[in-house]
């Protein structure tokens, strides 16, 4: 794994965590790297100081990466709650009606279960998984 430091068109940074550079590469080549503040997909690489392994204590430094990644996934959940509809479980069934123009398109999250999942992506609609974390954490 590595942490890219990034910057959006709307000057926004934030840092973001990719399998490895081509991964990155990839994924910002095809739009799917977007600004967690103002959803741009304008994004570039900021300008990072090179993380030099020295004498460390490696629990703090994994506890720390925890905190931030937390931290991060905290910031996610707060701007999905902002720009999405929460269906709650009847987010299979929403997602369908979107995606066949039943409904009109919107930004929305909620429940499935695994099954569903997978229903759902052999039919081509896309979804995305999210670790949800408490919002009072």
């Amino acid at each position: 794994m590595i942490a890219f430091d990034l910057k959006c068109g709307g000057d926004h940074e934030f840092e973001a965590w990719f399998r490895d550079g081509a991964a990155y590469d990839s994924l910002r080549k095809s739009g799917r790297v977007t600004c967690p503040e103002c959803g741009s997909a304008k994004i570039e690489k900021a300008l990072m100081t090179p993380n030099v392994a020295g004498r460390r204590d490696h629990s703090q430094m994994r506890r720390h990466a925890a905190q931030q990644a937390h931290q991060h996934l905290k910031k996610l959940r707060q701007f999905v709650e902002k720009n999405a509809d929460n269906v709650g479980d009847g987010f299979a069934e929403e997602a369908r009606k979107i995606h066949y123009g039943e409904t009109d398109a919107r930004n929305i999250y909620g429940n499935a279960t695994k099954e569903e999942s997978v229903a759902l992506t052999d039919e081509g609609i896309q979804i995305q998984k999210v670790p949800w974390v408490p919002s009072d954490s």
